[in-house]
């Protein structure tokens, strides 16, 4: 078995290496010609993986180490008969707190407590059910929009985005990019969206650059002060709006979901496909694979509230770090792809074990996804 695999998917080598033949490529630089002779190709959001890249190759099973399969023709793939496999869900964990992250500096900054705010998840998939379950464990009322799911018949409670809009104070999108459709979600916020925010919202768009009209946002942020934007995603990325850069509160470049545990967990997803799909049964667990972090240990005393929150959570990731390195970058012609091909091993809040010394609060932030256990107790 020969198996391609881009150059930058943590732990693919090792795990691939197992069960054959691996050659590490740069996936930016795919071409047919390398793939001749290849049985499997592990790819990334990177390489657009399309029937004419493997026409005339041997390759029998793809997957891509990404939640997001934007970048691969699925279609193609079935009539060709090969196996494809992707990671829906292994960069939840690390979206979700991105999201905090960002939330616990603006609320510092503007003073305000998260459970003070009425938060509007619009799509309601692994990231958006992720962040709605420890949201509703915090006690921030959060409302919910997913038309798809809706029509569905699914138990919870679904709001239309119209309804969603007049009673939010935090609105974050988490939904696939349709162009078309009944669940079009291209350009979903645009300018009589954006108009129609409550006065002194958030927004935040994690998913797709497009999904956010970023010429509509530019225009209405020019006219609206009061709104506060963070933005991971942009449209025509890499090449972002460097005035829309100037007038959000917090950006970044797509990076939302590169944790190191996210990568890892993506990686072990595709490698448990592509050996059931070999026939081979090989067990793989991501605390054999991920380092110990440079801050692995802390103790906590005392009680729990946001502002301890916020400060755990910045020890593990701040976002505006993220954010400074992309506006001191953002005036060269490959500052955004500098940043994402260099991106440093950010940790998940799991990385870290708090010690506390009052077993409510280790079990709350237990909850919340933090390796945390009381002094008085066996829990962790």
């Amino acid at each position: 078995m020969k198996i391609l695999i881009d150059e930058n998917i943590p732990y693919a080598p090792e795990l691939f290496s197992l069960t054959g033949e691996v050659v590490v490529i740069p996936g930016r630089l795919l071409s047919r010609g390398i793939l001749k002779d290849a049985d499997a190709l592990i790819v990334r959001s990177t390489t657009r993986v399309t029937a004419s890249l493997l026409t005339e190759t041997q390759v029998k099973f793809l997957g891509t180490t990404t939640s997001g399969i934007d970048h691969v023709d699925t279609v193609a793939l079935a009539d060709m008969g090969i196996k494809f496999s992707s990671a829906p869900g292994c960069n939840a964990t690390a979206v979700v707190e991105y999201i905090f992250s960002a939330l616990l500096t603006l609320a510092e900054r503007d003073n305000f407590k998260l459970c003070d705010r009425t938060v509007g998840i619009v799509g309601v998939g692994n990231i958006g059910s992720c962040l709605y379950k420890r949201l509703k464990f915090l006690g921030v009322k959060t409302i919910l929009c997913d038309p798809l799911r809706a029509n569905r018949g699914d138990k919870e409670n679904f709001y239309s985005l119209d309804q969603l809009i007049a009673q939010v104070d935090i609105l974050t999108c988490h939904v696939p990019l349709f162009t078309k459709g009944p669940y079009k979600s291209w350009h979903l916020a645009d300018v009589s969206l954006l108009m129609g925010l409550k006065p002194y919202t958030i927004i935040i768009n994690t998913c797709r650059g497009s999904v956010i009209d970023n010429a509509a946002l530019l225009q209405v942020l020019s006219i609206r002060k009061d709104i506060s934007v963070v933005l991971d995603v942009w449209e025509f990325e890499p090449n972002l709006c460097r005035d829309l850069l100037k007038k959000v509160d917090l950006a970044t470049p797509h990076i939302a979901g590169h944790t190191l545990e996210g990568k890892a967990r993506g990686t072990v997803q595709v490698f448990d496909s592509w050996c059931k799909f070999i026939g081979q049964s090989i067990h793989v667990t991501l605390e054999n694979l991920l380092p110990i972090p440079q801050f692995n240990s802390i103790t906590l005393h005392g009680e729990f509230d946001q502002i301890i929150l916020k400060r755990l959570v910045h020890l593990v990731y701040d976002i505006r770090r993220d954010d400074a390195w992309l506006r001191k970058l953002s005036k060269k012609s490959d500052g955004f792809n500098y940043i994402r091909q260099r991106y440093y091993n950010r940790r998940e809040w799991s990385s870290l074990q708090v010690i506390c010394d009052d077993d409510d609060v280790a079990l709350t932030l237990k909850t919340l996804g933090f390796c945390a256990r009381s002094q008085h107790s066996s829990l962790s």
